[in-house]
């Protein structure tokens, strides 16, 4: 009986520990299903950012490079979910744009020709008889009907004598008198101011380099060598290297600035290969009274340039999301505006590969609202007292939408893909998305300081590259004055020609600073 006793309890004790390794098997194999999972969803998540990552490619490549997107949403949203009701009861209130009409196809708008245009009147009448009616009566003139034509005058040359009649008595042959020569722009040069200012025209506004220059004259039966013309950008740098100090110093003093930089290739640079890539800063000072632009020619992209360049600045500086401007957000006078165009790029770009409903739809029509503000502010002309008002009114509640949508796409995202890396930059930089909130006078982006920076880099597509560090300096120089002029609504070459005949008779800082652009009379200009 004892041993039947022990058998039994053996063969339990046998089928717990059977129990036991079947349970502590399962539990293995569970696990190891739950990694492969992992392993699998992983995979996928790599699988779905390489094709993100094609299609962008392929886009950029071979598509429209316009940001302006179809009202179609994201392909490769790992987000499906619906908005949540919280986030639509937050954007419940839209903005309406006024409706336009289409223009019929086949039909263009004929441009209109500007009345201050020189007119020559050309007039066709009818014969002597046929002024007289068939009932005897001498008609009356009761009208006309004018057409106009646009006549082009090619460039004409006009040379400037300058007469110095000499006197001396016959008697002795001796006491010549001469008067004294006035100063000049350009001392013995052939090239009059406006010459030099239409050839500065003609290359950093119009990007013509002076080879293509030199042919037009030559095609114009004047023979003006290249070197000639540089010699004479060369020489103009040099008598309006004073006004660039002054641009600086109104832009550090102007409270609002703006900030943008862009590559530059330059041959020469001492101890640097010809291959190597500098760049050009440019900064908008934007003061209630005035715009100053300038240029800055520097070897690298490092952020102790744009930390020298405003040193002493005080208020609201705004950039696009280039790390070398985050020195910015320890500096206690200085309040960091981020760039919404910059933010709304990714998701832009997304929007053209999509062809069903997405959560980036959501993001771009938020943020479209916030534009449609900014242009009724604009269309509207209100003060920036007004259009702070607005902006708290209008804009406040559809970015605290935008916020709440943000975190809760955070949660759900792949960090490292184009949408979830749009989601980060926003929350990253989120303060500084919203800081134009403060301010009636800021801007929602860095648009402007864009468009200053665009000349140059269209220019850059025509000439490649600057000979020489000096040549680079020339150029930021003539760009910073032309875009200041452009920004003020001033004709740059009537500008550069007034500029370039009152610059010799300047002596004193203030003689220079009266010389800037936005403190010259209109009518001076005329």
């Amino acid at each position: 009986m004892k041993t039947k006793a022990k058998s039994k309890n053996t063969s339990v004790a046998e089928l717990n520990d059977l129990v036991a390794q079947l349970q502590q098997e399962k539990e293995t194999q569970a696990l190891e299903v739950q990694k492969q999972k992992s392993e699998a969803l992983k995979w996928q998540d790599k699988y779905n950012i390489l094709l993100e990552r094609f299609k962008l490619a392929q886009q950029k490549r071979f598509g429209s490079s316009s940001e302006k997107c179809p009202e179609q949403a994201e392909l490769f949203d790992e987000a499906d979910a619906p908005v949540s009701e919280e986030v639509l009861e937050a954007n419940s209130k839209t903005i309406t744009v006024p409706a336009h009409e289409r223009k019929a196809k086949g039909q263009p708008k004929r441009a209109v020709i500007p009345e201050h245009f020189e007119r020559e009147r050309i007039e066709y009448d009818i014969p002597e008889e046929d002024k007289i009616c068939n009932c005897g009566c001498q008609k009356h003139r009761i009208g006309e009907e004018v057409s106009e034509q646009l006549e082009v005058i090619p460039p004409q040359f006009r040379v400037s004598q300058h007469v110095r009649p000499k006197y001396a008595c016959k008697a002795c042959e001796e006491g010549v008198s001469i008067a004294p020569m006035p100063k000049v722009f350009l001392p013995k040069s052939m090239a009059g101011p406006s010459l030099v200012a239409y050839t500065i025209i003609n290359k950093y506004e119009d990007h013509l380099p002076l080879y293509r220059q030199e042919a037009i004259w030559n095609r114009h039966g004047c023979r003006l060598p290249r070197n000639s013309l540089c010699g004479w950008l060369m020489a103009a740098f040099e008598q309006t290297q004073p006004l660039l100090p002054l641009l600086k110093e109104a832009i550090v003093n102007s409270g609002y600035t703006q900030a943008d930089e862009t590559t530059a290739q330059v041959m020469k640079e001492p101890g640097r290969r010809n291959q190597k890539k500098s760049f050009m800063w440019v900064y908008r000072g934007n003061a209630p009274n005035y715009t100053a632009i300038l240029y800055d020619y520097q070897e690298t992209r490092e952020a102790k340039h744009p930390k020298d360049f405003l040193s002493g600045f005080k208020g609201f500086l705004q950039t696009d999301g280039y790390s070398g401007y985050d020195w910015v957000n320890d500096e206690a006078f200085i309040i960091h505006l981020a760039c919404m165009a910059h933010a709304r790029r990714p998701f832009a770009k997304l929007m053209k590969l999509s062809k069903s409903t997405g959560q980036s739809d959501v993001a771009i029509k938020l943020i479209a609202e916030l534009y449609q503000i900014e242009s009724k502010a604009r269309e509207q002309q209100l003060t920036h007292k007004q259009r702070y008002e607005l902006r708290q009114n209008e804009s406040k509640p559809l970015l605290n939408a935008l916020k709440i949508w943000l975190d809760k796409m955070a949660l759900s995202s792949s960090p490292k893909s184009v949408f979830g890396k749009g989601i980060t930059y926003m929350l990253k930089r989120w303060a500084e998305l919203t800081n134009f909130l403060k301010d009636g006078r800021l801007e929602i982006d860095n648009n402007m300081a864009e468009n200053s920076i665009r000349p140059f880099a269209v220019g850059r597509k025509n000439w490649m590259f600057k000979g020489s560090p000096r040549g680079a300096k020339a150029g930021a120089c003539f760009y910073s004055l032309i875009a200041t002029c452009k920004a003020n609504d001033i004709d740059p070459f009537k500008y550069l020609n007034y500029l370039f005949m009152n610059i010799p008779h300047c002596n004193t800082e203030e003689d220079y600073r009266k010389l800037l652009p936005y403190n010259i009379e209109p009518e001076l200009l005329a």
